[in-house]
């Protein structure tokens, strides 16, 4: 007898997801996402100074930062033809490829890792098992029987208080779990490391922008932050010293934990290699040149799309095919909301029809989610580091046809495994490995350019809006670690007229549209296998294999800004 279920909201994500899904036969045969959160920063953008835009846009999110910043940075100089420095290139692809590889770790670690470790079996595991699996996929030196007894013990300690924390109301014991207990204890000092692994990590953030989260280096026509040898306040060798160090630590952690955790843990859940396929289609900007030269020829992931999982066929990428639709969404479109507007043309009229709380289930028929529905020629994409891989892959990028080669090799599956809530998670891995690596190359390239005198990281031409047409229109692109973030920017009088933000977990988490096409986890979900309904983790572990990042949070204001609502969220 078919069942419906709510999940809501769904834990262990940026923002307020809510999934329904109609189970039958011990599988999803129907799903549907949708979004809680209005965020509308959009409105707020209109009327504003172009070059301020990436002020606002970082504050999308409490997470996702950086990001927000180089897309809308982006869009300006696209409009205005800017050319940046090769310094300032460097130094965003710095900023941009740790935040990717510190993102990814806490994301397999501390959001995902515990749909596949359980928690409460590695406190009987034996330390002394532990040491001698962990010794045999890594050298890395925390892989002793006594660290592993001493991870237990604490552990141990820390559940005998009750307040489990981060561990609380887990699905632990669940017929789903297939880890061995010294696997799981392995994965949960690792766990414990990365916490404190990617407080180091970061403060690459903090000396190149200055601070972390809202980086403030960041600027129309390059960097902020000076180059200079001879200077305490700029980047000189001390700092490319400092950095280079931080680099080296989490590439060593990348390859000597991440991935061999990754690799250990998979050959348990091979299953899932053929499940949370989704929609086949995969879409990716492109994004970290490797040189100065306009265009996108140089990007070390390249542009491109890819349909119905044809990885002999790479298409062209062009924004212009973008639309978005509302049909299912609670905004309007003052043209009709089964209409398609491109984002340089889009609205965002908020209009919320659903239910009331507390409400058991949302009108599937009608509007159900504030996430619209993003649509590429017309068809649903999926973005992400999956996207991003395969079209590179497909592409021929040497570093990323061998690295996904060994990946496959390793577990003895076929390229078609990658289609996949499992191929999604090792996607994912492969990204962070890839660019743990590039960090290191562009450091260099800043330390030769200091070297050779070259210390420019801002183009100040056009910087005066005397400078700039009536009229201008720009796209702005970043592969960020959830995927194709593209910002829209329309310019009128030196003035924003209109931004549009289509961010990937719009792409993913957007519903259905007019043709009825579902979104992407909504078609990842069906056919999932559901072990028992009332603790749906097989759920949990499609739609964290996609890394969802909605709206950060709500508060509700009357027109005076009086705070009417407010949450607590324990």
């Amino acid at each position: 007898m078919a069942k419906r279920i709510a999940v809501d909201p769904i834990t262990r994500i940026e923002g307020h997801l809510r999934i329904e899904a109609v189970i039958d036969g011990g599988k999803i045969v129907d799903a549907w996402s949708s979004s809680t959160a209005f965020r509308g920063i959009e409105k707020i953008l209109k009327g504003r100074d172009p070059r301020d835009a990436h002020h606002f846009t970082q504050r999308f999110c409490g997470v996702c930062t950086t990001v927000h910043s180089m897309a809308s940075i982006r869009a300006v100089e696209d409009a205005l033809n800017i050319q940046i420095p090769d310094n300032a290139r460097l130094i965003r692809n710095l900023i941009m490829g740790i935040q990717n590889v510190q993102d990814h770790v806490i994301h397999f670690y501390h959001l995902h890792a515990l749909d596949w470790v359980d928690i409460v079996s590695a406190l009987s595991a034996d330390p002394v098992a532990t040491a001698k699996f962990a010794q045999s996929i890594s050298n890395w030196p925390k892989s002793s029987a006594t660290y592993f007894k001493g991870i237990q013990d604490k552990v141990a300690a820390f559940a005998g208080t009750g307040r489990l924390g981060p561990f609380q109301n887990a699905y632990w014991g669940h017929s789903a779990y297939k880890l061995p207990p010294e696997a799981n204890l392995m994965a949960l000092a690792h766990y414990l490391e990365a916490l404190e692994w990617q407080k180091d990590i970061i403060k690459i953030h903090a000396i190149l922008g200055s601070k972390n989260p809202h980086p403030q280096t960041f600027l129309v026509g390059g960097m902020s932050i000076p180059v200079d040898p001879d200077s305490q306040n700029a980047i000189n060798a001390d700092k490319i010293a400092h950095i280079r160090k931080l680099l080296r630590k989490a590439r060593a952690f990348v390859e000597q934990v991440y991935i061999p955790d990754l690799l250990a843990v998979a050959p348990a859940y091979l299953d899932w290699a053929g499940i949370g396929g989704g929609v086949g289609n995969y879409l990716s900007y492109g994004d970290f040149p490797m040189d100065n030269s306009p265009g996108t020829g140089s990007l070390f992931f390249p542009r491109g799309v890819i349909m119905g999982k044809d990885l002999a066929n790479v298409m062209e990428m062009d924004e212009k095919k973008i639309t978005e639709y509302v049909t299912h969404s609670w905004y309007d479109y003052s043209g009709g909301n089964d209409k398609g507007l491109h984002p340089y043309d889009g609205e965002t009229n908020d209009n919320y029809t659903g239910p009331k709380p507390p409400y058991e289930f949302l009108d599937t028929d009608g509007k159900y989610s504030w996430v619209k529905s993003p649509r590429y020629m017309d068809q649903p994409m999926e973005v992400g580091p999956l996207a991003r891989i395969l079209v590179a892959y497909a592409s021929g990028v040497k570093e990323v046809v061998d690295t996904v080669n060994f990946v496959l090799k390793t577990l003895g599956a076929p390229a078609t495994a990658l289609f996949s809530t499992l191929g999604r998670t090792a996607a994912r891995g492969v990204d962070a490995l890839l660019l743990a690596q590039k960090n290191e190359l562009w450091l260099d390239q800043l330390a030769d350019n200091m070297g050779r005198g070259i210390y420019d990281t801002f183009n100040k031409e056009k910087w005066d809006p005397a400078t700039w047409p009536k009229e201008a229109q720009g796209f702005g692109y970043h592969e960020a670690p959830r995927g194709a973030l593209g910002h829209f920017i329309r310019i009128e009088n030196q003035k924003i007229a209109n931004f549009q933000a289509v961010v990937p977990s719009t792409w993913n988490a957007g519903p259905r549209d007019p043709a009825g096409q579902l979104g992407p986890y909504e078609s990842a979900l069906i056919g999932t296998p559901i072990a028992d309904p009332e603790k749906p983790l097989e759920i949990l572990r499609t739609i964290h294999s996609f890394d969802p990042c909605l709206a950060c949070a709500v508060h509700v204001m009357d027109g005076k800004g009086t705070e009417i609502v407010k949450v607590r969220v324990l």
